[in-house]
């Protein structure tokens, strides 16, 4: 049964940092997509950046280019998001996402949430100005 947990959640003023952690646990696999969602009270689920666990490759959203950084750490079955500048508009809930079942496979960028089959249940991110 694969489990993520987020944390690292809370509050920031603008042009702060703040990094998120995902720890999971129950993957069988060696090499699948780990992803970040966010997601504003009724906005669509957005993808924020992906990391397939295996060769390292990531993917980021255009939004978060040179803002966000997706890493992992493999020995603790860890995800990381490094957010820095952060502006109001990033106040959003944001969750970690894992595809086990290949859905992913030859989509670019794979960020969208329908193919991601488990989830966290998110850590809020307010930023103040």
């Amino acid at each position: 049964q694969v489990q993520l947990v987020e944390s690292g959640g809370g509050s920031v003023q603008a042009g702060g940092s703040l990094r998120l952690s995902c720890a999971a646990s129950g993957t069988a696999y060696s090499n699948y997509c780990m992803g970040w969602f966010r997601q504003a009270p009724g906005k669509e689920r957005e993808g924020v950046a992906a990391i397939y666990t295996g060769s390292g490759r990531t993917y980021y959203a255009d939004s978060v280019k040179g803002l966000f950084t997706i890493s992992q750490d493999n020995a603790e079955n860890t995800l990381y998001l490094q957010m820095n500048s952060l502006k109001p508009e990033d106040t959003r809930r944001y969750s970690c996402a894992a595809d086990m079942e290949a859905a992913t496979m030859g989509v670019v960028p794979p960020l969208s949430a329908a193919d991601f089959g488990y989830w966290g249940p998110g850590a809020q991110i307010t930023l103040s100005s």
